[in-house]
């Protein structure tokens, strides 16, 4: 969605990550078979796959502002926003969670620096 230079390349980049943060959204659902609902992915508590995961909660956040889409949306992913909001909240993760404004003003920095160059 970032880095595209048209609006087909645009819509189909936001179709793409919507089905992915839709599949992520699934797996804290439980919905797979013999899986039970927990508030990590990793289970009762905070695991490899939920510290992997946590380096995209920025990012997630800051797609509204850089592309104006919403990632994180209590209608379309409740599970997910409430993960992200229970990781942040974790004494280690408050430590290394990056600044969402100062993630999308050096994105946007970015942005502009690539497109100067094209």
């Amino acid at each position: 969605m970032f880095w595209a230079n048209t609006d087909k390349e645009k819509a189909e980049a936001t179709r793409e990550t919507i089905e992915a943060v839709e599949t992520i959204e699934g797996l804290l659902s439980g919905s797979a078979e013999g899986q039970s609902k927990k508030p990590f992915f990793g289970g009762d508590d905070a695991g490899y796959i939920d510290v992997v995961l946590a380096g995209m909660i920025a990012w997630m956040q800051g797609t509204k502002a850089l592309c104006g889409v919403e990632l994180l949306d209590a209608a379309r992913t409740p599970l997910l926003l409430d993960w992200a909001e229970r990781f942040a909240q974790l004494d280690a993760a408050k430590l290394i969670m990056p600044d969402v404004g100062n993630l999308v003003q050096f994105a946007k920095v970015k942005r502009a620096k690539m497109m100067n160059q094209n």
